[in-house]
């Protein structure tokens, strides 16, 4: 039987300049400092904490690109939800120029898709505490733009 899903929301997140690690025992390590952003969707809309957030970016030896990100969503009615999520990009080495340069370059010519988890105390948005998420997305200048899924 194939997967279904329901979208949850649009992601946009604003980011900072990344710092630049250089080459670690891991791979290529930038972090990415989350400076804000918002998220929309018919059961869920607010904003992103500005205050707490990052990317670790990992390139690998394969040339792919691993995320590691965690976020703080704020919710319109004020409940908190922790959200985390680790990804993948994949694209050839003209597109990985472009990005880095800051070009817009359309989300189909690469692929991005990462698996977002939520934890929230909030009694009215527990029921993300209980979903299997992914999400697909694409870099715009000044940060990263997702349509999130909930597999149902």
């Amino acid at each position: 039987m194939p997967l279904q899903s329901r979208h949850l929301m649009t992601l946009f997140i604003t980011l900072h300049p990344a710092l630049d690690l250089g080459p670690t025992p891991a791979g290529g390590r930038r972090i990415f400092p989350v400076s804000g952003g918002h998220f929309r969707g018919e059961r869920l809309k607010g904003e992103v904490s500005p205050l707490i957030g990052s990317d670790l970016l990992l390139a690998r030896a394969d040339g792919t690109v691993q995320q590691d990100v965690r976020l703080l969503l704020v919710a319109d009615d004020g409940g908190l939800i922790l959200m985390t999520y680790r990804g993948v990009r994949r694209s050839s080495p003209s597109v990985d120029e472009r990005l880095a340069k800051g070009e817009a370059v359309d989300p189909s010519e690469y692929y991005l898709r990462s698996t977002p988890y939520f934890e929230t105390a909030a009694p009215q948005h527990a029921w993300l505490n209980q979903i299997v998420a992914v999400q697909q997305g694409g870099r715009h200048p000044g940060g990263v733009e997702y349509d999130v899924f909930e597999i149902l």
